[in-house]
């Protein structure tokens, strides 16, 4: 692992480079469960010349479901990756630990995970598919500016402009058209009805931001309407973004929640992708191409135009992604036959209608499936109204619950009450790793063992992990490292907070936490008190110069059984910011 400080000079290259960078997801797969893969749409063969040698166009028929369950959060694969798709998986891990590490004020940790991102993204070449070539370029992109974000950190302790979109019809579009109106018209028609549910937010939130109502039938073409759909590129949710897109506008995700799937947040992020889109290729057909395989593909497709490029997306459109070049087509064949079902001979069903919710506040993790039957609601009821919810548990934090308009608020905060909290583990939980931290010391945190981690991570060996790792953990359980006495510190002229949480091994945010700080200012004389990392039956941060048998000695405790709760020997190496545990 390179040091941390050798980290600033490649980065900041990098974020000079310029360039936007995010994606959205791969074409229509969908499914009402997450974790069912669903094949796109099927094609009628297309012309010749214009379909991939390696990817056999399908034949007309119902969507075809894959029998293969699909985690949408199967971990990377651990230890060193040495594929390119592993390498960007593991990177945006890392860039993920960083984004908690600041988050807590933890800027060492925070830059070591960076550091690990930038050089698993940089080792991720030789890429021939489009979509990983721009997971690659939006991962370069988030975290050169989250480089200079934390870098400048550290030195102080409208109308319709955009018009609408002309509908083309040519073979391309003749042939989805009949795609749709022949093989695919239950999916049609069934996505047509469900649709009902969410358009009508999403038509008033495309008028606030002065986008094409068109817009609104992207979901159609991307997910079939469904809040839970998800391709074989992991991508989620109604409008198919991929997480670091997702991530990018602004969808959260963690143990309990994916906002990928959140109807509401997933169409505001959707409408600021499509406006930044627009923005750089001035004309709508090309920010689609765009929004299913990567600007960074169009980009490159347009430079390499031997005449001129001057915004017709048809000059360009057969050098693009055989995908691409069917989801162009696809939303194009999706609007005519809207415009005029009759000729189509299509007869279009009622949409649904969105349902009428009230919110309950609530912060306890408590089942759906109990607090259904608590209000008297059939099965899935709760789930169906708030996707975004991983494991059909609330979280155990403030959430705003939709429920069906027709309880009575007062009534259901009662009932809500009564349901017992959930006990056992929700999943598992995620620890990323800290500098200097050791496989022993996470287990003795989480009350577990090296070996059951080692199980769930599927790990070989017990010494080879990183800063920024993300490790697999007993769900619902709190880490306790770092429990030792409360000490008194009088701050000097120089100490930041974070540099205080780096000498006492514990964090920004438990800083702030024991002396009820909001800020970042500290004044000299100021008396803080701080829950160190350094007391015995806990975790022990290394200084500089120190030795394992001084360390023993200073803690109360045997060299030997020092070196067995950590996994050493007498030979090995420590270094500072290691974190020792302690034995009781």
């Amino acid at each position: 692992m390179r040091q941390a400080r050798g980290f600033w000079s490649p980065i900041l290259a990098v974020a000079l480079l310029g360039g936007v960078s995010c994606t959205a997801g791969s074409p229509p797969e969908t499914a009402d469960d997450p974790d069912v893969t669903v094949s796109s749409a099927p094609l009628e063969p297309e012309a010749e010349g214009t379909a991939s040698e390696s990817e056999p166009v399908s034949q007309p028929g119902p969507p075809a479901v894959d029998a293969q369950a699909v985690d949408p959060e199967e971990p990377p694969t651990p230890g060193n990756p040495v594929d390119p798709e592993q390498k960007l998986e593991a990177s945006m891990e890392a860039y993920e630990s960083a984004e908690v590490f600041w988050g807590q004020g933890d800027l060492e940790s925070a830059i070591a995970a960076l550091d690990r991102a930038y050089q698993l993204m940089a080792e991720a070449d030789e890429l021939d598919d489009p979509l990983l070539s721009q997971e690659r370029e939006n991962l370069r992109q988030l975290i050169s500016r989250r480089v200079v974000e934390i870098y400048a950190s550290r030195q102080t302790a409208v109308g319709d402009p955009n018009g609408s979109i002309r509908i083309v019809i040519n073979d391309d579009v003749r042939r989805e058209i009949r795609s749709f109106v022949n093989g695919e018209r239950e999916f049609f028609l069934e996505s047509y009805r469900r649709s009902g549910l969410y358009r009508p937010m999403i038509l008033e939130k495309l008028r606030e931001a002065g986008l094409p109502e068109q817009l609104s039938w992207m979901p159609l073409v991307e997910s079939g309407f469904k809040s839970r759909a998800r391709s074989r590129a992991r991508a989620l949710g109604l409008w198919q973004f991929i997480s670091s897109t997702g991530l990018r506008y602004g969808l959260e995700r963690n143990r309990w929640i994916d906002e990928r799937m959140d109807p509401e947040k997933a169409t505001d992020a959707a409408i600021g992708y499509l406006t930044d889109l627009h923005g750089l290729f001035g004309d709508w057909l090309t920010a689609l191409a765009a929004y299913n395989c990567g600007e960074q593909a169009v980009l490159r497709q347009i430079r390499r135009q031997p005449v001129a490029y001057f915004d017709r997306f048809w000059d360009l459109y057969q050098r693009l992604p055989r995908e691409t070049r069917r989801y162009v087509p696809r939303f194009l064949a999706t609007l005519a036959i809207l415009e005029d079902p009759e000729e189509y001979g299509i007869e279009l069903p009622e949409p649904l209608s969105p349902p009428e919710v009230e919110i309950l506040q609530t912060e306890r993790a408590v089942d759906l499936e109990r607090l259904e039957k608590s209000f008297g609601l059939e099965e899935g009821r709760l789930a169906a109204l708030n996707p975004e919810l991983r494991h059909g548990v609330l979280p155990e934090a403030p959430y705003r619950l939709r429920v069906p308009a027709t309880i009575e608020l007062g009534e259901a905060r009662e009932k809500l009450a009564e349901v017992p909290e959930r006990k056992e583990p929700v999943g598992t939980g995620v620890h990323r790793v800290r500098p200097g931290e050791t496989l022993s010391g996470i287990a003795a945190g989480y009350g577990t063992t090296v070996r059951r981690i080692m199980a769930m991570n599927r790990l070989r060996s017990a010494h080879r992990i990183w800063p920024g790792q993300q490790l697999r953990v007993p769900g619902g359980v709190t880490f306790r490292g770092g429990s030792g006495g409360v000490v008194r510190h009088r701050v000097r002229r120089g100490d930041s907070l974070w540099l205080l949480a780096s000498r006492y091994g514990t964090t920004v945010a438990e800083i702030r936490r024991l002396n009820g700080i909001r800020g970042s200012l500290l004044r000299p004389g100021q008396v803080l008190m701080i829950r160190s990392g350094s007391s015995g039956g806990g975790v022990y941060v290394v200084r500089s110069g120190d030795t394992l048998g001084e360390i023993a000695r200073g803690q109360g405790v045997s060299l030997s059984s020092l070196l067995r709760a950590n996994h050493l020997s007498r030979r090995s190496t420590i270094y500072p910011g290691q974190r020792l545990v302690i034995p009781n």
